[in-house]
């Protein structure tokens, strides 16, 4: 999808304007000096233009053009709403430009008029680019969950430290960090069909309420942390005590600041303001007591932990980290993911044929991939354990029902249950192929046949046989996960 997007945006800035000059002739030499310019906007080559001495309104059109041409980029990074003050100034260009495109006077001439017709329809593809960007269904649920970070963030931690209320521990504080976590994941799992401003609003909104998730959860450890010393400890025990009044301050700066609740404050300013505590700490002469020292150290650490998140100003649009396809964990991701594929493709066409222990070597490489925090990786990771999960669960049963060998004494009853185990097996081989949509004919008939089974057990009479109890409730098990994984294969998920 990403790669459409350019494409239409390259086919709108990318083609030099001609002019019309496909039905005006304007000297071979002068177009023999077109095609020879370089570079993306071969038509606006040079101070003089491409056509020296053109018509009037050519030159007109070209100058439009070019302005097109400039706001073009501008239009295609803009990621925020319809109310921020840049889209507003896009939009006032834009409209500008229509209208001068509008008033340019084409005498009549049809080749005129095919020229004020092309630019004006990139004027209008920009406008409808902007305006689709900003009014997606997806940026709006990214600005509604935003919004919704931003309520339980003023309730629990912005307004009780306006009131004077910030340095109190309270009971809601790990409730609280649950809360923001629910909102990362479910920004996670926003769909942006690859357009670049789509994901750009989804990485900033991300990078904010994982930060502030991570400044939360400090907040709790340090609740529980047997600080500050007291007074007697060491005289410079009273000077990092009052700078551990001014960080719990900061650290509900910060996550106002993260969120935009703070309307006065700046990062630039915090920042200033944390620098200048680590050089008050700095400056302490703590050597002669290793329990101050190891204090020191601590808000110290505490303190670095919150500038860290301060560089988050303006992330998104200077960085390209939210295409997360360049991410050297999605690529690691991607690689395992590459060769679970294969391995899948050898079980489903060979059989059993020894690939548990490289699936299982799969499984600690994704152990050992850093999700940074990002829950868009860690949930990247999570299905990508589930797919190896998958293969592995369906070598075990294939495995255990070729060994099998009932007696003439086993009860129906758990007769019946490895039946179902067994048409399990044969439905897991299907799942494990599908590579199609839930609106496909297969995935619904995948679908039923894994119900009927859920059914068939559910019918089961254990007649107090704690074995059969027992081996019904790992078939019900196994069923739902194999359903679960059908339905993570078609949720049309990215990163």
């Amino acid at each position: 999808m990403c790669a459409n997007v350019f494409g239409v945006l390259k086919s709108l800035f990318g083609k030099p304007f001609d002019g019309g000059k496909r039905t005006m002739d304007h000297g071979s030499q002068q177009q023999q000096q077109t095609q020879q310019m370089p570079g993306p906007f071969q038509a606006f080559a040079g101070p003089q233009g491409p056509y020296p001495g053109q018509h009037p309104t050519l030159a007109r059109l070209d100058e439009l053009q070019r302005e097109v041409a400039t706001l073009g980029p501008q239009v295609c990074s803009f990621s925020g709403l319809q109310s921020d003050r840049e889209y507003k100034r896009l939009e006032r260009e834009m409209t500008r430009l229509q209208l001068e495109v509008d008033q340019v006077e084409t005498e009549g001439r049809m080749e005129l008029q095919q020229a004020r017709k092309r630019v004006a329809g990139e004027v209008e593809g920009l406008l409808r680019y902007l305006e689709g960007n900003a009014t997606h269904p997806s940026r709006l649920a990214i600005e509604e969950l935003s919004r919704e970070a931003q309520r339980l963030l003023l309730a629990g931690v912005v307004a009780p430290f306006r009131q004077g209320q910030a340095q109190e521990a309270t009971e809601s504080g790990e409730e609280l960090v649950e809360a923001v976590q629910d909102v990362a994941m479910r920004l996670a799992q926003v769909k942006t069909g690859g357009s670049v401003p789509l994901r750009k609003a989804r990485y900033r909104a991300l990078t904010r309420v994982c930060a502030v998730q991570e400044v939360l959860e400090g907040r709790v450890r340090m609740h529980t942390l047997a600080l500050p010393l007291s007074d007697e400890t060491h005289e410079a025990v009273q000077r990092i005590n009052h700078v551990m009044v001014q960080v719990s301050g900061a650290r509900c700066q910060l996550v106002a600041l993260l969120m935009g609740l703070s309307g006065r404050d700046s990062c630039a300013h915090l920042a200033r303001v944390l620098t200048e505590l680590l050089v008050e700490l700095d400056a302490l002469d703590v050597s002669s007591n290793s329990a101050v020292r190891n204090y020191r150290k601590q808000v110290v650490e505490e303190i670095n932990g919150l500038l860290k998140h301060l560089d988050l100003e303006g992330e998104g649009d200077d960085t390209f980290r939210y295409d997360l396809a360049q991410n050297d964990s999605i690529r690691e991701i991607e690689t395992i993911r590459g060769r679970v594929s294969v391995l899948r493709a050898e079980v489903l066409r060979q059989g059993v044929a020894g690939q548990g222990a490289e699936l299982q070597s799969l499984l600690t490489r994704l152990d050992q991939v850093d999700t940074g925090r990002n829950p868009c990786i860690r949930e990247a990771r999570r299905r990508a354990v589930l797919e190896i999960q998958a293969v592995i669960t369906y070598l075990d049963l294939h495995e255990v029902l070729g060994r099998r060998n009932p007696g003439p004494d086993e009860p129906m009853p758990h007769a019946a249950v490895w039946r179902v185990l067994a048409s399990l097996s044969d439905l897991q081989a299907q799942v494990l192929g599908f590579d199609g949509k839930r609106a496909d004919k297969s995935y619904m008939v995948l679908e039923e046949l894994l119900t009927k089974q859920l059914l068939a057990l559910d019918a089961v009479d254990p007649q107090g046989d704690q074995g059969t109890k027992a081996a019904r409730k790992q078939a019900v098990k196994y069923a739902q996960n194999i359903l679960s994984y059908l339905d993570m294969k078609t949720d049309e998920w990215e990163y």
